[in-house]
């Protein structure tokens, strides 16, 4: 088929004969208009200069941001407020004038419980909006660009696709890139029986289908090839992304996944998320019944009221559930998913940092007050709080044995590192990355399947100062690789990468954006990148001292994060 004419770096491999198993340092968990980034190249608003695209929702006018078409705020679904608070999202009316494109539209409610990672907090419902970042509106031939749909992480209690900008991906990768809002927290998933005949409560999932629809339904105007379209996410993205692979309602709207930050496993059952929705609505004073009342009581709670009932600044309610198995959008566990075949067979690739925990220390150690080093007391409390109790969401969790406490210690020894904090930093890091492993292997011989590591411990953090605290390849550090200048939240330092970095950075685009063609992430000249396999494959880690693809083998890697230990402590369902 042809393909237009890419940078010449990005010469795609399309042979997918190599053994693979690709690594990256990091660990998973992403009111008015909003302009963008500041340090971003923008043409002056002049009609000669301004990109126009007519949609079959209608027209909007963008702006030419580093060489490329940039149409910010496309709204793609009516406001979910009022009567349409807690509904599937509805899809947006046409519109007859000339929609300016110039600004990011507003982002969803949200509390902001990551500190500099997210924000502003805020109470806007009116928020279900895209962007899209093209380098060829008009690619020539017969060739349309791949496109990456991009969906931001958070928790699924925070976050805004304010910020991702995707003119390094498509520019330098030559895709179509979408990024999207969608509805967050208790906006975004609640279950409860006055509100859930028939629409199941996952409202940010369904959100994001829609959003997927609108690109069935109009990438080509702008470049794109609807019939390639890669799903990736950060984080709570990454989750969303595996929740597209096995829900049933978003078959066909996908072609390639990019987990960034863990692949899913298990979420909330029906009957927890039904526990919590009620748990809320009581809080809420507006009872237990699923009568029309109820239901109206609900919606006329402020969005302030909502986002109260959510959390505080620093932590989420007990009421919080994220995405869940509701029979409809998703009918089962993603690990049943997994180790039924019951999923999209497509491409996948699996990115991970080498120290994903020290985000969420960081996180807690910004909000203490007053900002003091991690001691040994917290290391054994986390241990004996974790691992004497029980082990999931699930409804009647199980319990990890008698001694397992003693394991753990025995097997992170605090005299083994410089700080209690590092040895936080690995005891929680290790067991996530293990249990990723373990579902990549399960993964591995149904699908073409990459994993990388991303191990950069010098990467530049968003976050302030804090006292005695080391950050290493933190969770959500690699980021700023994929979008130039990515800092969190409005709170977030922004910094540029080094030279070093900055080649690192266009290993990365490169690695996406030819999956993103063809599949397979290779064509980094002599550092390829083998297929994911479970015995002989070679992770690939991406590092700041050697700017290029380097590669480990799948039991360098387990040794790392002592999988060994982890494959026989940790209960993983399959």
């Amino acid at each position: 088929m042809y393909k237009p004419s890419r940078p010449a770096r990005l010469s795609a491999v399309r042979s997918r004969s190599l053994l693979k198993l690709s690594c990256a340092v990091g660990f998973a968990l992403g009111a008015a208009a909003v302009t963008p980034a500041s340090a971003a190249e923008v043409t002056p608003a002049s009609a000669a200069n301004r990109p126009k695209v007519a949609t079959q929702d209608g027209t909007v006018k963008g702006v030419i941001q580093n060489g490329v078409s940039v149409f910010y705020g496309i709204p793609y679904a009516e406001p979910p407020v009022g009567d349409l608070r807690w509904q599937p999202p509805k899809r947006k009316a046409p519109w007859t004038t000339v929609l300016d494109a110039s600004n990011y539209g507003p982002i969803c409610a949200q509390v902001t419980t990551l500190g500099p990672f997210a924000g502003p907090p805020n109470a806007n419902e009116d928020c279900l909006y895209l962007n899209v970042f093209s380098p060829n509106l008009n690619p020539s031939g017969k060739g349309k660009l791949p496109v990456i749909f991009w969906i931001h992480g958070g928790g699924n209690f925070d976050g805004a696709s304010t910020g991702y900008d995707g003119t390094k991906l498509a520019a330098d990768g030559h895709t179509v890139v979408v990024t999207i809002n969608y509805r967050l927290n208790l906006m975004g998933w609640l279950s409860h029986p006055a509100l859930n005949k028939g629409v199941f409560g996952n409202y940010g999932i369904m959100d994001q289908q829609l959003a997927l629809k609108w690109v069935q339904r109009n990438i080509d105007r702008f470049g794109g090839d609807k019939n390639n379209v890669t799903v990736g996410g950060q984080s709570a993205g990454a989750q969303d992304t595996g929740m597209h692979v096995i829900s049933p309602l978003s078959q066909g709207l996908l072609h390639r996944a990019i987990y960034e930050s863990s692949v899913p496993s298990t979420i909330p059952t029906a009957e927890i998320a039904l526990a919590r929705g009620i748990a809320m609505s009581v809080a809420a004073g507006c009872g237990s019944g699923a009568d029309k009342a109820t239901a109206q009581c609900l919606r006329n709670l402020t969005p302030e009221q909502v986002e109260t009932l959510a959390g505080t600044q620093s932590a989420t309610s007990a009421y919080i559930t994220g995405p869940f198995v509701d029979g409809t959008v998703i009918t089962q566990q993603p690990w049943q998913a997994w180790s039924n075949g019951q999923f999209a067979h497509i491409p996948m690739m699996d990115g991970r940092v080498q120290d994903e925990a020290n985000f969420g220390l960081a996180n807690t150690e910004y909000f203490k007050d007053p900002q003091v080093p991690y001691t040994e007391a917290d290391f054994t409390s986390y241990v004996t709080t974790t691992y004497s109790g029980n082990a999931g969401p699930v409804n009647t969790p199980p319990t990890y044995p008698a001694g397992t406490v003693d394991k753990v210690l025995a097997k992170y020894p605090l005299y083994a590192y410089a700080s209690p904090q590092l040895a936080l930093d690995a005891v929680q890091t290790d067991p996530s990355a293990c249990r990723d492993r373990h579902y990549s292997k399960i993964l591995g011989p149904q699908v073409p399947y990459y994993a990388y590591e991303f191990d950069e411990r010098t990467a530049p953090t968003y976050y302030p100062k804090l006292p005695g605290f080391q950050f290493l390849a933190y969770h959500t550090s690699d980021i700023q690789y994929l979008f130039p200048l990515w800092h969190g939240g409005p709170q977030g330092k922004i910094h540029e990468l080094n030279k070093k970095q900055a080649a690192l950075s266009d290993q990365l685009v490169d690695a996406w954006t030819n999956f993103a063609w063809t599949g397979n992430p290779n064509g980094q000249g002599n550092n390829p990148w083998p297929v994911y396999k479970a015995t002989g494959s070679k992770p690939v880690i991406l590092s700041q001292n050697i700017p290029v693809l380097t590669t480990m083998t799948d039991a360098q890697f387990s040794a790392a994060h002592k999988c060994d230990f982890w494959e026989k402590t940790l209960i993983i369902p399959d």
